[in-house]
């Protein structure tokens, strides 16, 4: 299911009109790129013997040649880094390739005596110079991380450019090295050493040179990006949070995502008139946010209109995922974007929810079957929760967590507990008869944020792995039983993605074109939880909410996409501890608390 979008008539005149501002970026960058890869040829081949310049190039000093191969090459290297800035509109990207195109063009027409090629650097650089004003786009928030892997990227592609130039000329080499030799020679090179590999007349000069020249390029670019001044993601301040907290208290039972806006990981932005906002976090250059903006209906233009200023100043890629039916209208009528259907999600209705009844006879069976385990269940709010079982629950709820990284972006808050979260509800199985753990008689955690005064909206679910399977049922079913006695008339379940193509597809009559889309996310259900999830939540007889994606073009799906994955935690390109440590770490942490619990009961003790 999709959303149409109004502006088609606009987007015919734009057609006939040619093509966007924003394609020029886009092209200078990809000339900008090809650029690069011949500067970087003209500087790893040997020059044309048969040039005309080459009676010129006799009477030249002998080490401006291999001066200009190295100038070429760094200029090749760094203009390909720069290709992918100067396509979102950098204004620095821009500075760099304005005073790089010249030297390449120098180093071209020196080195291998191309007038073409030094030609094509200056015609890249026209249009640079025409369109400057398109080049705007304010820097990337930034880290130490970027650092290190430029370092480890750089060094890869030193290493294997090395080795091509070291082999780049056969008919000047001193015997027959082996690729040991070669490879030791690109890294002595690369330090500025010379290594065991020789050539004949001044090739030994230019290989040495054009090594040298990446060993430095690698070093100075690596202390650059240490060095330079972070510009860190944003992140919710207290005045925010007050703020929407404010408007959430007015406005929070329209969307049961509403509260995770709350996540200190994201930033915001106000309408003018204060009475909403969007709430977004920036990954890999994509302006993402989440569920439908908070506020009132009348007031979402306005934070909208500031949320896509935000992207076109930093030149990033807008996407919101998980927005409902009324959003994705919204955002498609505002600002021209398309909506794609991503999932549903499942809302089950308090009074209309009972264990009776054939359909619920696996869950009423299975949670039978837990209770006459031994097992009790607990539905509290955070703030009736004593702070050491507090503690002991958020311990538990990161040692259980499975994955090295806290997942969860949309519809995730990323705590436990916080005192901010009086709200919240807290659903827990204890086993008292069981052999107590760190961790004591707790087997079983399920987290909800209020969705609005009369809403809960399931944030998180973990388990002992030692505890008998059904936790999760047995939880989910207390926590709706409860629900009453904390005035809460409807609770949002987990999101299942691609819910309805794999409820059709699994039908009678359904074509072949679905059967194959639904055996395809089967077999992606290996990976990710698709079908698993949509089964689960199938199980609570729910009704299904649509949720949409809305992004600017078809070709920016796989993008958005993959820093979707990134934000929600199933792709992590950071060096996480090692597992092992991790698991120590939170051994730890469990044996301290409990030993400070230990402490305070022994003094109590000796106080009485």
């Amino acid at each position: 299911m999709s959303i149409g979008v109004p502006n088609r008539s606009s987007r015919v005149r734009q057609l006939i009109r040619g093509p966007r501002p924003e394609a020029v970026p886009a092209l200078v960058g990809r000339a900008c790129a090809l650029v690069g890869l011949l500067d970087v040829a003209a500087g790893v081949f040997p020059r044309f013997r048969h040039s005309r310049m080459h009676t010129l190039a006799e009477v030249l000093p002998g080490a401006l040649g291999p001066f200009a191969a190295a100038l070429s090459l760094s200029a090749g290297v760094l203009l390909l880094l720069l290709a992918h800035g100067l396509k979102r509109s950098k204004r620095r990207a821009w500075r760099a390739a304005v005073a790089l195109l010249p030297a390449g063009a120098v180093a071209q027409f020196t080195y291998r005596h191309s007038l073409v090629g030094a030609l094509i650097s200056v015609a890249l650089l026209v249009p640079l110079l025409r369109h400057r004003d398109q080049f705007a786009a304010l820097p990337d928030p930034r880290s130490r991380w970027r650092a290190l892997a430029n370092f480890v990227l750089m060094g890869a592609g030193s290493l294997g450019l090395g080795l091509v130039i070291v082999s780049a000329h056969p008919g000047r080499l001193v015997g027959d090295p082996s690729l040991a030799d070669r490879i030791s020679h690109v890294l002595y090179g690369l330090f500025g050493f010379e290594g065991p590999v020789d050539y004949q007349g001044n090739t030994s000069w230019t290989v040495a040179f054009s090594l040298g020249a990446l060993g430095l390029l690698t070093a100075i670019t690596t202390i650059y990006l240490a060095f330079r001044p972070e510009h860190p993601a944003a992140r919710l301040t207290e005045e925010d949070e007050v703020r929407l907290r404010a408007l959430l208290d007015k406005h929070g039972r329209r969307d049961s995502l509403g509260h995770f806006a709350l996540r200190r990981d994201k930033a915001v932005v106000f309408s003018p008139s204060g009475k909403a906002a969007v709430t977004y976090r920036v990954v890999s250059g994509v302006m993402l946010a989440s569920g439908d903006p908070i506020g009132d209906v009348e007031a979402w233009p306005g934070a909208i209109e500031r949320f896509m200023d935000e992207a076109k100043a930093h030149s990033w890629t807008p996407a919101v995922m998980g927005c409902s039916e009324t959003g994705g209208e919204v955002w498609t009528r505002e600002t021209g974007l398309d909506a794609l259907e991503l999932g549903d999600e499942a809302v089950v209705d308090v009074a209309d929810f009972s264990l009776a009844g054939r359909a619920m006879r696996n869950v009423r069976q299975m949670v039978k079957r837990i209770e006459r385990a031994g097992y009790e269940t607990r539905v509290r709010r955070v703030r009736d929760i004593g702070e050491g079982e507090l503690e002991r629950i958020r311990l538990a709820a990161e040692d259980w967590r499975g994955t090295d990284t806290e997942r969860g972006f949309s519809m995730a808050l990323g705590r436990i507990g916080d005192p901010t979260d009086g709200d919240c509800l807290i659903a827990t199985a204890h086993k008292a008869d069981a052999q107590p753990g760190p961790y004591g008689d707790l087997k079983a955690i399920l987290h909800f944020v209020p969705w609005g005064p009369d809403g809960a909206s399931l944030d998180l679910m973990r388990r002992d792995r030692s505890a008998d399977p059904g936790m999760n049922e047995l939880l989910i079913v207390a926590s709706l039983q409860a629900a009453p006695k904390f005035d809460v008339a409807r609770v949002s379940l987990n999101f299942a993605m691609f819910r309805s193509a794999l409820a059709r597809g699994e039908k009678i009559g359904a074509g072949p074109v679905l059967r194959a889309w639904r055996g395809l996310l089967v077999f992606l259900s290996r990976w990710f939880q698709i079908e698993s999830l949509y089964k689960f939540n199938a199980k609570f007889q729910p009704r299904w909410e649509p949720r949409f994606v809305v992004y600017r073009a078809s070709g920016d799906l796989p993008r958005i996409g993959f820093a979707a994955m990134q934000a929600e935690g199933f792709v992590n390109l950071a060096l996480p501890l090692p597992r092992f440590l991790r698991r120590r770490t939170s051994a730890a942490r469990a044996c301290a608390h409990a030993v400070a619990e230990r402490t305070m009961a022994d003094r109590d003790v000796r106080a009485a």
